[in-house]
């Protein structure tokens, strides 16, 4: 009870803290590739994508607010790309933005491009690519999380114990295995994914009674989603990775293409709760139902033994949603379990 009553208080209060480490800027550099990779959606259902370092979502980028950031693009497909850095400011270093013909010249096959900027604002961020974006990012898995600590965050921020990313995309399978096409007016998206998957091959979000999580929702694909959490309301704390100055309640949020929200509940209901879009035909893997964008918040102390749990028996894929990797020192982090397969 004294928990709750605190948990209501951070939110209420919505007090700030300033971070000990955050006027010391750091630099680093990263190497990323571009590469055709072939994922699986679900089932039998695969999909050719350009894959930062070979994986969809890419790889976690994770710095703080106000670090140099350098990072070198390889493009090793045989179509041009950029890297655009979703939501940076780009004071002073506009040609890093990752627009082609207007910032830059597009990555040609083979080259290498240096993009040098700070980080700021702070935020739950992503990067994509720019060119055709119609394809490239609608379809083609070209995009991943970009993480930017704040120097300064909320009380209820910090009180959060378990720290979760959910990329919502949408996908249309006719352009499945035909890269450098697609990406239309008039295509139909059949296949709706989580982080690059479609349930049942999605995976729980396990949490214990008592945590405060964190949910960061990032609408990545070219549809609208309703996300939608049994069980709990959550406080909305951050919009495009600004700090809400009062956050708000609720249970379901509507999610635009590349709009981000962090939400934060407190796991104060032991169970196991869907989350799921409540735009019902992105609850289906081509046309069959149950599938899609759906999810579930695994409570341990419920276990999963009952023998009608659709994941008793699988097995579980850790940082699904980036959970380890979040806690990692800051810098790039692989996750396998997104690791596509080569396209030579």
């Amino acid at each position: 009870m004294a928990r709750m009553s605190l948990f209501r208080g951070l939110v209420a209060g919505c007090v700030f803290a300033v971070w000990g480490v955050a006027a010391h800027a750091e630099t680093h550099s990263f190497e990323m590739t571009i590469e055709d990779a072939e994922i699986t959606l679900v089932g039998s259902q695969t999909f050719h994508t350009f894959a930062f370092d070979g994986q969809v979502p890419g790889p976690l980028l994770h710095v703080k607010e106000g670090d140099d950031l350098e990072v070198h693009v390889t493009n090793f497909t045989t179509l041009p790309h950029t890297v655009h850095w979703h939501g940076m400011f780009q004071k002073d270093t506009w040609q890093s933005d990752g627009v082609p013909d207007t910032t830059q010249k597009a990555i040609a096959p083979g080259e290498t491009y240096t993009y040098r900027f700070k980080a700021s604002p702070a935020g739950t961020m992503w990067y994509h690519c720019h060119v055709n974006v119609n394809e490239h990012v609608s379809m083609r898995g070209m995009w991943g999380p970009f993480v930017v600590d704040p120097a300064v965050e909320s009380d209820l921020e910090k009180s959060v114990t378990k720290d979760f990313i959910l990329m919502f995309s949408s996908w249309a399978s006719a352009w499945a295995h035909k890269p450098g096409e697609g990406g239309v007016p008039g295509d139909t998206f059949d296949y709706f994914t989580i982080n690059g998957k479609s349930f049942p091959e999605t995976q729980p979000m396990r949490v214990r009674e008592g945590d405060v999580v964190r949910m960061r929702l990032l609408g990545v694909g070219d549809s609208l989603h309703s996300i939608h959490l049994h069980g709990h309301t959550f406080d909305v704390v951050r919009k495009d990775g600004h700090l809400l100055p009062q956050p708000y309640k609720a249970d379901t949020l509507l999610l635009g293409p590349g709009e981000r929200y962090d939400i934060i509940f407190e796991a104060n209901n032991p169970g196991r709760w869907m989350v799921h879009d409540h735009i019902d035909m992105h609850t289906v893997n081509g046309n069959k139902p149950h599938g899609g964008i759906m999810s579930v918040v695994e409570y341990e102390e419920v276990g999963i033994d009952d023998d009608f749990y659709i994941w008793k028996d699988k097995e579980f894929q850790e940082d699904f949603y980036y959970e380890n990797a979040l806690t990692k020192p800051h810098g790039l982090h692989h996750a396998e379990t997104f690791r596509g397969e080569p396209v030579e």
